[in-house]
């Protein structure tokens, strides 16, 4: 049977166009919207094939999840997994807490600055892989939604990397193929005066207004985390050879529990009561202190372990060599529950669950009493530790009720400098070139997972559904595109619609055709498409090339609409909880503004 032979391009466009609303209106999830996607484009090519022996076929258009830059991603992520799981920033983390308590603006304006200016140097995605905890972690000090300044890290990297020839792949592969093509040959800096001042003018729009743009949006982490700061009281025995051996009051309080408030101490039937003067801790003592769940989590874990998540307890001598993966869970005393007037010591829930209790929580005021002696009541909040089987099997138990989603891993701290090797070196290979990218974020995963930073469950849940299935159907519609002659169709129509007109006009709607393109398709193919068409345009109006290749970089670079415009913008989508409205909302006006901006600008650097 016959067709047109453009019916193959037209419903390409068309699929594209239902793809793009369907995210947008967020109506379907990104997988379910992706995967129509792909199966849509696969049934065009399959009822209507190409003419002639080359065909697009389902592996063509399956070849998106096998690409380099989707592994790359999901490596990295894997291996930003691993730094939270060690608490492996922690140091650094509150270096950066410590100045920026006080100073949220000048701390923002820190990182994000540094993020642009490292940027023009180095690849983009190891830069936010290396800040992406610490301004995870910076949002968490200032109570910030994450969701605010993810995005803005991702797009402040995009600006600084096309300020100079190295600043991303992009600038180097169109620069490549206009030296080819013999019509100019561009330095390290031959763009950076007019990339400054768009990188410039895009900062200010980052920083002063997309964060009001952004909606601001809980992850499950930042859930927890907004809860963590409620107080359990808790117990810590002293035995032989415990840190705490030997540790004096300075002025009423202890050093090593200064993130914890001592209600008491026990000795033997004698309770110390505050302010605690001259007190110093023995062997037999027990401590009773009120601390958050993150700071309890803290205390197990590190080379000082102050209590003991094992069951039965041990000593910290004993913990050398044992499998250190333990959860934490919160559970209510049920109405009706049997543990309703009982300790903790005489209920059995220890031998009953095989979980450790390490605190209780309650709503009325707590008794100054050793937690083994406080009598449960209704509604009292358990915060257990155990292995993770153990802590799901605290569902069955009828007298607790787990509270869903409140089970995390306990950092693994004896880990953290491993981890932060293993960091460095994935960030250092990358950075200098020494290997591609991809092979240092895959060597770094394996790494982590060969040296039990983190195990297989833990980095599969690290690798986000939303962004393989986004990667898959956007390369899938850009080689659907290729095949047609559908992205060769466009650049046609938009030479033909501005011949004869000025120079800036030629400029502005080169570059605003390709900012809008580099969304939909890579920007690496966005630049490569149009470099040559870019020297044709200057060619035939008898203008200098160096300013139409300049136009094809800066606009590659504007991947800021969707998620899919550039790697850096998946990587920040999962942690930042975002959605693919949210690119369009805050993205779209920074395409525009760059247009402008380049319009006004190019002509006058150019002296055209």
């Amino acid at each position: 049977m016959a067709f047109a032979p453009d019916i193959q391009m037209w419903l390409t466009f068309a699929v594209i166009g239902v793809t793009v609303i369907l995210y947008a209106l967020e109506k379907l999830s990104i997988e379910v919207v992706s995967l129509g996607s792909i199966v849509a484009l696969i049934l065009v090519f399959t009822i209507f094939p190409m003419p002639g022996p080359v065909q697009v076929t389902p592996a063509d258009l399956l070849a998106g999840f096998a690409n380099p830059a989707l592994i790359t991603v999901l490596s990295l992520l894997i291996v930003g997994q691993a730094l939270f799981h060690t608490d492996a920033l922690e140091k650094p983390v509150r270096a950066m807490a410590r100045f920026a308590r006080g100073r949220k603006m000048l701390a923002m304006l820190v990182a994000l600055g540094g993020a642009g200016l490292i940027s023009a140097f180095l690849n983009n995605t190891p830069v936010v892989v290396m800040l992406l905890p610490v301004m995870t972690a910076i949002a968490a000090i200032q109570n910030v939604s994450a969701s605010r300044i993810l995005m803005p890290l991702s797009f402040i990297t995009i600006l600084g990397g096309m300020t100079t020839l190295i600043g991303s792949s992009t600038n180097l592969l169109a620069a490549d193929v206009a030296a080819h093509a013999g019509a100019v040959t561009l330095s390290f800096f031959s763009f950076t005066p007019i990339a400054s001042i768009m990188a410039v003018s895009g900062a200010i729009y980052v920083l002063a207004v997309m964060p009001r743009l952004l909606k601001p949006r809980q992850n499950m982490a930042e859930e927890l985390r907004s809860a963590s700061g409620k107080q359990f009281i808790a117990q810590i025995e002293i035995r032989s050879g415990h840190p705490l051996v030997g540790q004096k009051a300075v002025a009423g309080f202890f050093p090593a529990l200064k993130d914890m408030t001592v209600r008491l101490v026990q000795r033997g039937g004698d309770p110390i009561l505050p302010p605690f003067e001259n007190v110093t801790l023995g062997v037999g003592d027990t401590v009773i202190v009120a601390a958050t769940r993150s700071t309890l989590s803290a205390a197990l874990t590190g080379r000082t372990t102050l209590i003991s998540g094992r069951h039965p307890p041990m000593d910290p001598g004993e913990r050398k060599g044992q499998p250190d993966e333990l959860t934490l869970a919160e559970a209510i005393v049920a109405p009706g529950s049997r543990l309703t007037g009982r300790t903790i010591t005489n209920s059995g829930l220890s031998s009953d669950t095989d979980c450790v209790v390490l605190g209780i929580q309650r709503r009325s005021r707590m008794p100054r009493m050793p937690m083994r002696d406080i009598r449960l009541e209704a509604g009292d909040v358990l915060l257990f530790a155990g292995r993770r089987d153990d802590v799901e099997g605290l569902r069955a138990n009828h007298d607790v009720i787990l509270m869903e989603w409140s089970a995390s891993e306990v950092p693994q701290r004896q880990f953290a400098g491993r981890a932060l090797f293993i960091f460095a070196a994935v960030v250092v290979l990358a950075a200098t070139g020494v290997v591609p990218i991809i092979t240092s974020a895959l060597a770094g995963a394996l790494a982590m997972l060969a040296f039990r930073c983190l195990n297989v469950r833990q980095a599969v849940r690290a690798i986000d559904g939303r962004i393989v299935m986004l990667v898959g159907a956007a390369l899938a519609n850009a080689t659907a595109l290729e095949a047609t002659g559908g992205a060769a169709t466009v650049a046609a129509a938009m030479v033909a619609a501005m011949e004869g007109q000025s120079a800036t006009v030629l400029l502005s709607g080169l570059f605003l055709l390709i900012a809008l393109l580099t969304n939909v398709l890579s920007n690496n193919a966005t630049a490569v498409l149009f470099t040559p068409i870019a020297i044709g345009i200057a060619a035939r109006a008898g203008l200098p090339s160096e300013p139409f290749v300049v136009a094809v970089i800066l606009g590659a670079n504007c991947s800021f609409a969707t998620p899919i415009g550039y790697q850096t913008n998946l990587l920040v989508m999962g942690p930042g909880h975002y959605r693919f409205a949210d690119f369009l909302r805050a993205g779209i006006p920074l395409v525009l503004l760059m247009w402008i901006v380049f319009t006004l600008v190019a002509p006058m650097v150019y002296g055209l």
